[in-house]
């Protein structure tokens, strides 16, 4: 008995046929890694020949996908190599929409970011083990300086071109480095603040070649937004480097030049969930349509967007994606995901009470876990409490735009004196109902890093009002009119105000602190603000109080210098000492310069990422680290706790994350891919 075999155009004929692979599930497969086979070690293993299936509805769901061509029948669509998931109960069913919430179209997305998004690497359920992702295996030279990955021959983009080894370069040298594209390349991309070397070295193999040791690149590809690779059969076309007359064909399309044309596309930024060309501009997008191009960028993640407005998102399957199930069915099972954008934390929780949402984590507040609870059997709906990496903390604009104000802001009597004004037993009380634990900031999450001490974790977060009042008068605020009410050293009136967002800070904890601070003489008045409010006055250097959550995991900080350093974080987190990183930025042309703190935590955090994590050098830089962090106080913490995870009781094969973590990117680790919706299962 003989059997066809189809690799990418050629037909072979095979002699003694195996069997049909047996369709596996759980957690003893068998694999090297839990829940992942490449194709050859899962036939290998179970001695059988696997044949593939599609989504019924793939087609129609490609129709909707504006530009992209015609279907290519499923055995030119898979990778000849395809990556094998065996689910964590059960084969999954096709179809459905997978319902999601968030706060705006860049505000509170990245949970559901996190379903659809790939990289070359990705972390295991584990949060330890680095497994194949986008690329199927790597190896490092002896010292950390060159990195050799292999890609899946065959791979496809979403439009059905394929990807390669040339598409990695193109992002790193043609995209990253262009100047017209990204200003300036984030750290965590560099080698010692130098550009890498990244080479084809043929169609399926990449090499980064680094001037310094870089050991944390690889989890850094696991744990990343960017992903490293672009689509440069549709880029280059616009790319001056590559078409001489790219600007001519770009303003043949309506835009000014090759370059807008690129950033309309790609958006000048790494972060996936930017507005997308469908909403900066729909007549634009459908004009690109008309022309033959994709309106949205083509992509490798499992689900592709096909609408977007100020009020929703909407994404289908993408017909080329590269995972299979043990039964060869090619995943997702889940046709489409529909995001609405809603910013009333109310009306939020309305909706999740009332089951229309299928999964949340992100921006969900641990005061809201009781009426959750209360409603799920009529929601149909479950509720996990998981422990924070992060925390929510506050700081002072290091760089106020009020001189006065900086340079109290600037005093450590200043900063260890509010630390100390705040109860910090309350608000584990009533913000996080007694589950959480009091506990400075530290950078680095204390849990994942064994070299954090008691004391470190513990410093200045004491409930002290006597030595709060005693640390303000050394830093000069004090009440020199017997009002009950401190002043500035000028005399002039001393007043905060702290907005926040229900994003990054429960309003339970606002008040608390706010209350704090006005009983120790410090007029303090909270107003919320929505997220994008926030970040963007954050990023305009006008407010004086900041608060967001904070906190990573060893392997992102061991990775990248930029959690640690000003401003400390992205647009998406708190963010203090502007100028301070303004001054650096322009080479002292601009800015403020930063004490010399700064600068000894510079050489700390470049030292830090050359380093093997877990080594004996990198625990002990990493303690010194961490003890710089404490000592300046530049960020405060307050409580870490426990966050609620929200999930319908129809969605199939989900597990309940080990973590309530961006760093993690909530379910990514946790093969969202293999959900299905099960509308007989629900109880």
């Amino acid at each position: 008995m003989k059997k066809l075999l189809i690799v990418g155009a050629s037909v072979l004929m095979t002699s003694n046929v195996m069997a049909a692979c047996p369709s596996v599930t759980g957690p003893d497969a068998g694999g090297v890694n839990p829940h992942l086979f490449e194709l050859a070690e899962y036939e290998s293993a179970k001695n059988c020949s696997m044949d593939f299936a599609e989504n019924p509805m793939i087609k129609a769901l490609n129709e909707r996908i504006g530009g992209n061509p015609a279907l290519m029948p499923l055995a030119k669509r898979l990778p000849m190599e395809p990556l094998v998931v065996v689910p964590y109960k059960s084969i999954g069913k096709y179809g459905g929409v997978l319902d999601g919430i968030s706060k705006a179209t860049e505000s509170g997305t990245s949970d559901l970011l996190s379903i659809r998004h790939v990289n070359l690497t990705r972390y295991s359920d584990d949060l330890q083990t680095i497994v194949p992702n986008v690329a199927t295996s790597w190896t490092w030279n002896g010292d950390y300086t060159e990195l050799t990955l292999n890609l899946r021959k065959g791979h496809k983009w979403s439009d059905g071109q394929p990807f390669t080894a040339a598409d990695v370069v193109f992002w790193y040298h043609d995209m990253l480095m262009d100047t017209n594209i990204i200003k300036k390349a984030k750290d965590r991309f560099l080698s010692d603040g130098k550009p890498m070397k990244v080479e084809a070295i043929d169609e399926t193999t990449v090499r980064f070649n680094m001037g310094t040791p870089k050991p944390g690149l690889i989890a850094m590809f696991a744990q990343d937004y960017a992903q490293p690779f672009q689509p440069k059969h549709l880029l280059q076309k616009f790319h001056p480097k590559f078409n001489t007359n790219a600007d001519k064909d770009a303003q043949a399309l309506g835009f000014e030049d090759g370059y807008a044309l690129v950033n309309f596309y790609y958006g000048q930024s790494d972060w996936k969930d930017i507005p997308t060309p469908l909403l900066k501009d729909k007549v634009a997008s459908d004009r690109l349509v008309k022309a033959g191009f994709t309106a949205i960028a083509p992509t490798l993640e499992s689900f592709i967007v096909v609408e977007e407005t100020l009020e929703r998102r909407h994404l289908v399957a993408n017909p080329y994606f590269f995972q299979v199930d043990t039964a060869g069915n090619q995943l997702p099972y889940i046709n489409e995901i529909s995001e609405v954008y809603v910013s009333d934390e109310n009306i939020q929780l309305a909706k999740m009470i009332a089951g229309e949402i299928d999964y949340k984590s992100q921006a969900v507040n641990l005061p809201s876990v009781p009426v959750l609870l209360e409603n799920k059997a009529q929601g149909k709906y479950s509720i996990s409490l998981r422990p924070q990496i992060a925390q929510t903390t506050y700081a002072f604009n290091m760089t106020d735009k009020d001189l006065e104000k900086r340079a109290v802001f600037n005093d450590i009597n200043f900063r260890r004196g509010m630390s100390v004004a705040i109860d910090r037993n309350k608000i584990n009380e009533i913000a996080f109902f007694n589950l959480g634990t009091p506990m400075q900031f530290t950078a680095i999450d204390a849990d994942t890093a064994p070299f954090i001490t008691d004391a470190l974790k513990t410093s200045w977060v004491q409930f002290d009002p006597k030595l709060a009042a005693d640390l303000l008068d050394k830093a000069g605020v004090m009440d020199k009119n017997n009002d009950g009410l401190r002043q500035l050293p000028s005399g002039k009136k001393f007043e905060l105000t702290f907005q926040y967002s229900t994003q990054g800070t429960p309003t339970e904890l606002a008040e608390i602190i706010a209350a704090s601070w006005t009983k120790i003489g410090i007029k303090t008045n909270i107003k919320e603000i929505t997220s994008d409010e926030y970040r963007n006055s954050q990023s305009a250097n006008t407010l004086s109080v900041l608060s967001w959550t904070m906190g990573r995991p060893l392997p992102t900080v061991a990775t990248k210098t930029e959690d640690v350093l000003p401003p400390y974080g992205t647009f998406f987190d708190l963010r203090t000492g502007m100028l301070w990183d303004q001054y650096k930025v322009t080479n002292g042309a601009e800015g403020v310069k930063p004490p010399a703190t700064i600068l000894a935590m510079e050489k700390l955090a470049n030292k830090f990422v050359t380093l093997a994590i877990g080594s004996d050098e990198s625990n002990k830089i990493g303690l010194e680290i961490v003890t710089r962090i404490v000592d300046d106080l530049f960020v405060v913490g307050t409580v870490k706790a426990v966050q609620p995870i929200y999930y319908s009781n129809k969605l199939g094969n989900f597990k309940v994350q080990k973590t309530h973590s961006y760093d993690y990117y909530w379910v990514y680790p946790y093969l969202p891919t293999q959900w299905y919706l099960d509308e007989d299962g629900v109880k």
